[in-house]
């Protein structure tokens, strides 16, 4: 038999390939080959006592039973590669493989013993078997049933803290984290730090059909949470969640979740931690654990087989990571503006009591109508009550309006009489903001369209009289004020000259009476 397990001791003694050559008895380059392929494999020393030669050659070389068996010889690293590819099954390798065989004349092993081979070699040699889940296709996320705690360091009191876990089915890495909540905000959190972790997304993400994420699942419709969905679209995903009721569908988070319990959430049942960050850092730790323990019925871990076989398939991450958005409906009002947390954004005039779409993120405002954007603003932040105002949403003449400036108010008050450009330069020298200025003069130029110049200027002139800090209120209320008694003076003269013509034009006389 040849000397496998003498070799592989030989050189673990650190003696060189020409000593283990010459007692062994075999040329340098056979020695270099089995040692490098030792190493290929992860034999390493010391050997156990079952690992003879016989069980070594086996083990180094799979291939020569087949080989012996006088069938086409089954190139098993080839099959694992092709495997990862999407769409690739065993059942095309099968067509390829005995195709090759048929033109070289040699005789095919039936699918059956194919697949079993193929199954037995991944079981041995590789990490992860690709007959069901291919590398980087699925994530499987949910909450583990069991829960964790904080310590309140105000009241004393146990805070749940609910985990999180995530699953790739392929290579069988988990990610764990603790929260204290479950809504959508955390829920989408979660996703992102899973994908940092792993460095990239999957193609498909499989849930539960918990309602943060899933608004309806039927067999004749999906609907899902709008910033869920749009979430998973930035990382170039898609959801797929598990049917109800059918924990089938996501087997190994479920398995993942069992696992977890015992050595992760059990393993912390007696650590007391004070806030999130805290047991979170111990979470993390127990998962370093837990990704890298070695498997118990072939080579390698969870770390080895993702970073080996699946990290490459992952889909690379955005240059920026989702902005956590929210979604609300609102109506357009009257002044073109809709209304989103107390702060006021404009929308093209046009949809003035339209219904519309509001995407609300911490840097930006999107306004969509008919799930086409109409609008999009910076978000407003600090005091209530805030206008953002696009100047193309306007209608003409309130762009007119806008457009004015200081210089402008000064010309058309100057038009009017030198009472009121007194006033307008003492509104524009009263205020601060230049904007606020304008609003004011603008609605002093509104009294147009209702009143004369004549009776502008003259209220304008009464006010100066009566104090140098005017406002344009008062002018408002004298000019209504002067209208209505003008308008009681002439109605009263007008009376009285109806009377004084009545009361000349006959009397007794004229009808041949006597006056009394």
């Amino acid at each position: 038999m040849f000397p496998y397990r003498q070799m592989l001791e030989l050189y673990d003694e650190e003696r060189s390939l020409r000593n283990i050559a010459a007692m062994t008895r075999h040329s340098r380059q056979k020695v270099t080959e089995v040692i490098r392929l030792a190493e290929k494999r992860g034999l390493k020393c010391p050997l156990d006592e079952e690992m003879t030669d016989s069980w070594i050659e086996d083990f180094l070389y799979p291939e020569k039973k087949l080989e012996a068996s006088g069938r086409q010889m089954i190139d098993f690293d080839y099959l694992h590669k092709e495997l990862a590819k999407p769409h690739v099954t065993l059942t095309l390798l099968h067509e390829e493989y005995v195709r090759k065989s048929e033109e070289q004349e040699k005789i095919p092993y039936a699918y059956r013993t194919f697949t079993e081979h193929y199954h037995n070699f991944a079981q041995k040699y590789k990490a992860t078997l690709r007959i069901k889940r291919k590398p980087g296709e699925l994530l499987e996320v949910d909450w583990a049933g069991s829960t964790l705690f904080i310590i309140d360091p105000d009241t004393g009191e146990k805070v749940k803290v609910y985990v999180f876990v995530a699953t790739l089915p392929c290579s069988l890495l988990s990610y764990v984290e603790g929260s204290l909540s479950m809504d959508l905000a955390s829920w989408i959190k979660l996703h992102q730090h899973t994908f940092e972790y792993m460095g990239g997304s999957t193609q498909i993400i499989v849930p539960d059909n918990l309602k943060t994420g899933v608004t309806k699942h039927t067999r004749k419709e999906l609907v899902l949470n709008k910033t869920y969905e749009e979430m998973v679209r930035h990382y170039h995903s898609v959801v797929m969640p598990a049917r109800v009721r059918s924990p089938k569908d996501k087997p190994n988070v479920e398995g993942s979740v069992n696992t977890v319990s015992t050595w992760i959430i059990a393993a912390l049942r007696n650590t007391q931690c004070f806030t999130i960050e805290e047991i979170n850092q111990e979470i993390r730790k127990k998962l370093e654990e837990f990704n890298h323990r070695p498997f118990t019925k072939k080579e390698g871990s969870r770390w080895s087989a993702f970073i080996e076989e699946e990290k490459y398939a992952l889909t690379p991450l955005p240059a920026k990571p989702y902005q956590m958005s929210e979604w609300r409906t609102a109506k357009v009002q009257p002044d073109y503006h809709i209304s989103v947390k107390s702060m006021f954004y404009s929308v093209p005039y046009e949809y003035i009591g339209k219904q519309v779409d509001v995407k609300v993120s911490d840097e930006a405002i999107e306004v969509y109508f008919n799930y086409m954007r109409i609008a999009s603003h910076p978000t407003l932040h600090g005091k209530y009550g805030q206008f953002s105002t696009v100047h193309d949403h306007m209608p003409d003449n309130h762009k007119l309006y806008v457009e004015q400036t200081p210089q402008d108010a000064l010309d058309w008050a100057e038009n009017i009489g030198e009472h009121t450009l007194f006033v307008v330069k003492f509104l524009l020298d009263s205020y601060e903001v230049e904007k606020q200025a304008m609003k004011s003069v603008f609605a002093l130029k509104k009294l147009e369209r209702t009143y004369t110049v004549y009776e502008i200027e003259r209220a304008c002139k009464m006010v100066h009289e009566i104090t140098n800090r005017p406002t344009v209120k008062s002018i408002q209320t004298l000019i209504k004020n002067n209208k209505k008694a003008d308008s009681e003076k002439t109605f009263t003269q007008k009376k009285d000259n109806v009377q004084n013509k009545h009361g000349f034009t006959r009397g007794a006389s004229y009808f041949g009476g006597k006056n009394k």
